[in-house]
């Protein structure tokens, strides 16, 4: 009886084997794509749409167009490095009631990444330059701060955050000082067959002139591989719910499509 027991306790082993396989495949994959962290090539099609600002009738619209580029330790730097480019394609109210869209300002940063292993870590210089063609799509000033991030990845998803810090320091005399920090909580749960849930939602706080507004996003996306590359399309919307400030966004639709490359 025992032998019998112990047999079918090996098939029904190993008939689960290619499912928990398969899942744990699919979560490596996912956090693979989601991990901001991930030291793989990458380039990101991301879009946010605000159809009403509060306390008015305007929308808003960026697609941001970002690129990541790992680089690996050497001699002078130690550790891992990811760059980062993220340029803006916005649209806004402009001064005669109408809308102006175009490039805006261009971010950059580069990560450090001190700790791999269990909960990773990051930080890092950042520097946004006055390229916006409108007064209105950016600030008319050169910015320079720091970002940090840290990620905790398990097969069940992320779990972290990107902070980042910002204040001006040169450009259009005729614009105003510029100062500004936000906090981008990562949630992640990964579903079966490359679904997962998402909650990315961008806090904001403008220390200069003491606004701020926090959203909170509810999502899902799906990855897959096509090759050697990770595809992943998602939309997640997100809804303000805690706000100082008028002309803040009231609701966002964010969306996107990231290709990781090689990985």
């Amino acid at each position: 009886m025992s032998m019998k027991l112990g047999t079918h306790a090996l098939l029904l082993a190993a008939s689960f084997a290619p499912v928990v396989c398969a899942l744990a495949d699919n979560a490596d994959t996912a956090n693979k794509s989601n991990n901001p962290l991930n030291l793989a090539p990458g380039a990101n099609l991301q879009d946010y749409y605000t159809p009403k600002l509060f306390d008015s009738n305007a929308h808003t619209n960026d697609a941001l167009l970002r690129g990541t580029l790992p680089i690996a330790p050497g001699d002078f730097i130690g550790v891992p490095q990811l760059l980062r480019a993220t340029l803006p394609i916005s649209t806004r109210p402009d001064p005669h009631n109408g809308y102006s869209t175009g490039m805006g300002d261009l971010n950059l940063f580069d990560i450090f990444l001190l700790k791999t292993d269990g909960v990773q870590l990051g930080i890092g210089p950042q520097i946004t330059a006055p390229t916006a063609e409108q007064d209105e799509l950016g600030t008319g000033k050169w910015q320079a701060g720091l970002a940090a991030i840290a990620i905790d990845s398990s097969r069940r998803g992320l779990l972290g955050a990107l902070v980042q810090y910002q204040s001006s320091f040169a450009g259009d005399h005729d614009r105003a000082h510029v100062e500004t920090a936000t906090m981008q909580p990562f949630i992640i749960h990964n579903l079966a067959k490359g679904w997962y849930l998402r909650s990315t939602g961008t806090w904001t706080f403008d220390l200069k002139n003491d606004t701020h507004y926090i959203p909170l996003g509810l999502g899902g996306g799906k990855v897959w591989k096509s090759g050697s590359n990770i595809l992943n399309a998602f939309i997640e919307p997100q809804w303000t719910v805690e706000r100082k400030g008028d002309g803040l966004p009231q609701f966002t639709l964010f969306a996107g499509i990231n290709v990781t490359f090689g990985k």
